[in-house]
């Protein structure tokens, strides 16, 4: 008979010992890659997780990508310090994490005074496909996480995705589906909010 799984509690905060700072839900931190040849990687935590004990604790993590990790590779007009943030969702140790980061927005990055090694930008975030934003390419917006799909991806055509007054990912959508609500006046106001949805930062 399958031994019951353990029941975990989130936690409101962690202490990483190691480095002797606390995390949170919403914090940026580097973790420790598996190949020590590779640079660390930057992750957000979405929650903290720990056995009924306190201990064995878990991190809930979203990872960012270096643009050499993404599929188009790394290109001229990246930043040493830029990273775009996936659909990629990760369980992890919390003894992996190596140190709190801070990744800006490509507008408060260019104001820092100085850029120290726990600094980074993102002024793209990936469509679930992994592909990153392409002004040129029609993408919609979710109401609810402000992340940016393809209508392909979301199994729609780009006229559709034009008709849109609103839109829901699955994720967002109080009922795990997708909550579209299609304008039956889409010719008579063409500026719907999710329309285009050029991007502009």
């Amino acid at each position: 008979m399958a031994k019951p799984k353990a029941a975990r509690r989130t936690l409101d905060s962690y202490t990483v010992k190691h480095i002797n700072k606390t995390v949170r839900a919403g914090d940026c931190v580097l973790m420790r890659p598996s190949d020590s040849g590779k640079p660390s990687y930057v992750a957000k935590i979405e929650r903290i997780e720990a056995d009924s004990r306190g201990s064995n604790v878990k991190v809930h993590v979203r990872w960012y990508y270096r643009p050499e990790e993404s599929i188009g590779g790394r290109r001229q007009f990246h930043g040493s310090k830029e990273v775009f943030l996936s659909d990629h969702h990760d369980v992890q140790s919390a003894d992996t994490i190596e140190a709190k980061c801070t990744v800006h927005t490509f507008k408060s990055y260019t104001k820092l005074d100085a850029v120290g090694n726990d600094d980074f930008f993102c002024r793209f975030e990936y469509c679930k496909c992994e592909m990153p934003y392409n002004p040129d390419d029609l993408m919609v917006q979710c109401e609810g996480c402000s992340d940016w799909f393809h209508p392909a991806c979301i199994d729609m055509n780009a006229e559709e995705a034009k008709r849109l007054d609103h839109f829901f990912c699955e994720g967002c959508s109080s009922e795990g589906q997708k909550k579209l609500q299609n304008s039956h006046t889409a010719s008579k106001h063409p500026d719907t909010k999710v329309d285009t949805k050029r991007r502009r930062r």
